[in-house]
């Protein structure tokens, strides 16, 4: 038992150290296995570096790739909510401003007036260049077309004369439909106005206007056919009036507009707000429309217009003078004040029937500042007077010579035709 008992203590003494030399051991274990471990923290650390470097570039090369077009998108969306919005207060605006009663006007404007325009196709003798050898076969035929207005319910019809002149035959077609023979009633070369007549009862007529009562900056609207568009309406202003003589004819006195006209307008009417004729369109600025366009007022339109209707023709006043306007250097020269007036520079003289001129006393670098108590501008202004004045009164002329000022009487006499 002793033995066993020692033994047991024996075994029990020497098993010790043993074990706990193995725990040492087993706590050695894992300090022998750190320096592993930071290893692979660092491999997986750097890995992540480059992967994160990678994912940048990758990002980076995306940016330059679509970057442009995403900021293109981006700014044309802004840009479209920014549309978007001024459209939507642009909706409530216009709805409450009542421009739409404006559009109505000029689409009135166009109703009243319209069925009143006429479309002028005339085929005319074309002229042909001296020495030419067929000069002798034949004449050449060529056609032109232009523009007119219905101021008689019984077929007369205002256009201009350069639109009729020359013409073998002239076709009106009304707004209608209708396509009608026209024949000339009249002629009035000096203002550039011609009245024709159709065969047809109850046609639709414009309302005459007063050109004189229409202040510069007025709405005004020019209807026609330009180019052979049949019922073009333009719109435009009154840009200035008075333009006497820019067309070639001094008896025109010309009302001057920004409404579009081009070739084929000639002839119509320039409309106010009304729908009332306060011109017929008759030139242009060059060739085509350059913003420039010149009506005949409808004060001298309807004058000529009745005289040609019930003469034929148009009978003016003459007395006999060349005509010029006075200059600055002038002024001095000729003792006056202003600008004002226009000089004679010439009088026609003869002495087996002289001129109302010559008999009244009127002589060359006379400035005749009134006519019939109407203050004289220019010459084209006193031409104007004289052309107006009724043949064989007696006229009241303010002559200013050198300095001095003196009232003569002139006997209006008729413009011979030969000078028209």
């Amino acid at each position: 038992m002793h033995e066993l008992r020692g033994n047991s203590d024996a075994d029990l003494t020497s098993a010790a150290p043993p074990v706990a030399a193995d725990r040492e051991r087993a706590a050695d274990v894992p300090e022998a296995g750190l320096p592993a471990a930071a290893g692979s923290a660092s491999t997986l650390q750097v890995l992540l570096g480059f992967a994160r470097l990678i994912t940048l570039l990758a990002g980076l090369v995306c940016v330059w790739l679509f970057g442009p077009a995403l900021i293109e998108r981006f700014e044309y969306a802004i840009s479209r909510g920014r549309q978007r919005a001024e459209m939507e207060v642009a909706s409530t605006s216009l709805a409450n401003m009542g421009l739409e009663s404006l559009s109505k006007q000029y689409q009135m404007v166009s109703k009243r007036v319209g069925p009143s325009v006429v479309h002028i196709s005339v085929t005319a003798n074309a002229p042909v260049a001296p020495g030419d050898e067929l000069t002798w076969r034949y004449r050449w035929e060529t056609s032109g077309q232009g523009s007119g207005v219905i101021v008689d319910s019984g077929g007369f019809i205002l256009t201009n004369y350069h639109v009729v002149q020359g013409a073998k035959a002239i076709q009106v077609s009304l707004s209608e439909g209708r396509k009608l023979q026209a024949e000339i009633v009249g002629r009035d070369p000096a203002t550039d106005l011609a009245v024709l007549r159709v065969t047809a009862n109850n046609l639709l007529a414009a309302e005459w206007g007063d050109s004189d009562k229409l202040d510069v900056g007025a709405l005004v609207w020019a209807v026609g056919s330009p180019f052979g568009l049949q019922r073009s309406i333009t719109c435009g202003i009154l840009s200035a009036k008075n333009r006497a003589g820019v067309a070639g004819r001094v008896y025109q006195d010309l009302l001057q507009t920004d409404a579009a006209v081009n070739p084929g307008n000639s002839g119509g009417p320039l409309v106010d707000a009304q729908g009332r004729v306060v011109g017929i369109n008759t030139a242009i600025m060059g060739e085509s429309y350059q913003g420039i366009s010149f009506a005949i007022p409808s004060v001298i339109a309807k004058r000529v217009y009745d005289r040609l209707k019930s003469d034929g023709r148009v009978d003016r006043g003459w007395v006999g003078v060349g005509l010029d306007d006075v200059t600055e250097a002038m002024v001095q020269q000729l003792k006056l004040n202003s600008t004002n007036g226009a000089r004679v520079v010439a009088v026609y003289t003869d002495a087996a029937s002289p001129s109302p001129a010559q008999q009244a006393g009127l002589q060359a670098d006379d400035v005749v500042v009134r006519w019939n108590g109407i203050a004289i501008r220019d010459a084209a202004s006193l031409s104007l007077s004289v052309a107006q004045s009724e043949i064989g009164s007696t006229a009241e002329a303010v002559v200013i010579r050198r300095g001095e000022t003196l009232t003569l009487r002139v006997t209006v006499a008729r413009r011979p035709v030969n000078l028209d």
